[in-house]
């Protein structure tokens, strides 16, 4: 009984200690094949407070219009007068010099800048500037247009229909 009892405890270190699951004669070796293993899972995606993970699906949180343009291409805006857009200013005020017009005008940024006739913008060039009004010239990017340049006339006033 003393054999008995000493042969499970061996049998039970064994097992414990990750050896062979028999004490007496080795089972026969049976041939597996290896364990498929799995695919690696990619690693969340941790953009501007949230958290995504693909596993193979398109990251709903991302714009379908968008995806095609490449933003990082394309250069930031000047700073001063050549970084406004025409459509962004506001005329503020025109001056009458000895010699010509002078325009102030204000731009997004609430700072206010000097124009003259032949000043460039972003997206326009000075074209005249009148005792009632600054005329400009802007660049038409559209492929599909037969015209290539239209002028924009800002008032120093707005108009008032109806009178």
């Amino acid at each position: 009984m003393a054999r008995a009892l000493a042969a499970c405890l061996s049998a039970a270190t064994l097992l414990a200690s990750g050896g062979p699951a028999l004490a007496g004669p080795q089972a026969p070796a049976v041939d597996r094949p290896p364990a498929a293993t799995p695919a690696p899972r990619p690693a969340p995606v941790v953009t501007q407070g949230y958290t995504y993970n693909p596993e193979g699906r398109r990251d709903p949180f991302v714009s379908l219009v968008d995806r095609g343009t490449d933003q990082k291409g394309q250069s930031p805006k000047p700073p001063g007068l050549p970084g406004v857009s025409v459509s962004d200013i506001a005329l503020r005020g025109i001056v009458a010099n000895t010699r010509a017009y002078i325009a102030m005008v204000q731009g997004p940024d609430g700072k206010t800048y000097i124009v003259r006739n032949g000043d460039r913008l972003y997206d326009a060039t000075v074209k005249a500037v009148l005792a009632d009004a600054v005329v400009f010239v802007q660049q038409v990017n559209d492929p599909l247009s037969l015209v290539k340049q239209r002028e924009i006339r800002k008032p120093l006033r707005p108009t008032e229909e109806g009178k």
